[in-house]
């Protein structure tokens, strides 16, 4: 017995899977560019410095202090 929806391929993912056979190095630049804005390592100083810096915020933000 057969099941057509475990041979089922959406268009989307038909489009993708061409895209990528046609333009490999589009995988390089996803990687240069995950690289260049998330994959950072982290100073724990400045971490540290920014986590004590943050002021805490009121329960209702628009009441004023009485």
């Amino acid at each position: 017995m057969t099941f057509p929806w475990k041979y089922y391929e959406s268009d989307t993912t038909q489009f993708i899977r061409e895209l990528l056979q046609k333009k490999p190095l589009i995988v390089e630049d996803q990687a240069r560019g995950r690289a260049l804005w998330w994959d950072k390592k982290t100073d724990p100083d400045e971490s540290k410095r920014i986590e004590e810096s943050k002021v805490e915020q009121q329960a209702y933000v628009y009441q004023t202090k009485a």
